[in-house]
């Protein structure tokens, strides 16, 4: 099962630049979590610095109760190996084929023999889709082929926490929806926490349970993916359609000047481009047929619906449609009413949950 990551106040900077600030979040144990925002933002920055590759100036990030912004550097050392990390490229050792590229973590960290470490190599491979590949070279396959590969050597040390960075990168539209399907996969066989940076609109509408934010170097929101689906913020609206007009700009947000003279231009019939049809919440990706239900998602059902009636009406709504009729009788929001549910909450806690 995958471990629960407790991020509080947490502020980098370089120099005199801030990078972001005061960002608080916690990453459920076991669900599938995705962060957004525009291009440079800090998002890979937010990556490295979970991981302790970046010290932040202020803040705490807690994992099995070691916070790795203030402990050794030997205790770093052993929390690392809680953690598999999926870089945009795969980050794939040019010279060594895909088995030697996988098996690398094991014959680093590890005093296994060779004949386990062929074994567990030949799973993981199996795992991500490349049975037969394990002797090729990274420059003799597809890039699909070589984020499979990169996904393999993260899951070898058996981590608790996997961290994917842009795995759209460089992949067509149903290649991406292939990995992001993968994703689902490996989580519902191993239970793992997930955190996913991308910029890939379609996968944040249909892979995470939790969706975050950042903008303006700041956390703008994190929580159920309903809550950022169904936002009105125009941040968000305007990210999640791909629309010039907002307060995302080519390089910054913008300034009233500009905001202005845009909204000028639009109404005088330029086009703002992007989508209009990216509303509401689609239904969830699950895993693919004969692979468990992701126990994940069952804990995320239980956990949203205690704090339902602190979320926006809009949300609120959301999650109760996405519910089978089974799992509206247990938890007692038959019809879409939703006002009453706290007190339910109250009285059903630690019942169970039904498979939604």
């Amino acid at each position: 099962m995958g471990v629960e990551v407790v991020v509080e106040g947490l502020t980098k900077s370089f120099g005199n630049q801030n990078i972001w600030r005061d960002v608080s979040l916690t990453l459920p144990p076991g669900e599938v979590s995705a962060l957004l925002g525009p291009s440079g933002t800090g998002k890979s920055v937010f990556l490295k610095s979970l991981i302790g590759l970046l010290k932040p100036e202020r803040g705490r990030c807690v994992i099995n109760g070691v916070d790795i912004v203030t402990c050794s550097e030997r205790t770093l050392y052993e929390t690392r190996k809680l953690f598999g990390v999926l870089f945009q490229d795969g980050a794939l050792f040019g010279s060594m084929n895909l088995f030697d590229n996988v098996a690398f973590p094991l014959r680093e960290h590890t005093r296994k023999s060779e004949t386990e470490i062929r074994r567990i190599v030949l799973e993981k491979l199996e795992m991500t889709g490349l049975t037969g590949a394990d002797d090729k070279l990274p420059g003799e396959i597809s890039g699909g082929m070589r984020k499979r590969a990169g996904l393999a050597r993260a899951l070898v040390l058996d981590p608790e926490i996997i961290l994917v960075d842009e795995p759209d990168s460089g992949l067509d539209p149903v290649r991406t929806t292939y990995i992001s399907q993968l994703f689902l996969d490996v989580n519902a066989q191993i239970d793992a926490t997930f955190l996913i940076v991308t910029h890939n609109i379609n996968l944040a509408r249909t892979v995470p349970d939790n969706i975050g934010m950042l903008f303006r170097k700041e956390l703008a929101m994190f929580g159920p993916r309903e809550v950022l689906l169904t936002s009105d913020e125009p941040v968000v609206k305007q990210f999640l359609h791909g629309r010039m007009d907002g307060p995302i700009g080519m390089s910054e947000e913008k300034d009233g000047a500009t905001l202005a003279a845009e909204k000028a231009m639009f109404a005088a019939g330029h086009g703002a481009g992007g989508v209009d049809d990216v509303t509401g919440v689609p239904p969830q990706m699950q895993p693919s047929p004969g692979l468990p239900e992701r126990a994940g998602s069952r804990n995320r059902t239980d956990r949203v619906m205690q704090s339902l009636h602190t979320l926006p009406e809009n949300a609120q709504h959301a999650i109760v449609e996405s519910l089978s009729p089974e799992a509206r009788r247990h938890y007692g929001v038959e019809g879409g009413d939703t006002h009453n549910y706290g007190a339910h909450a109250a009285i059903s806690q630690g019942a169970g949950s039904p498979v939604d």
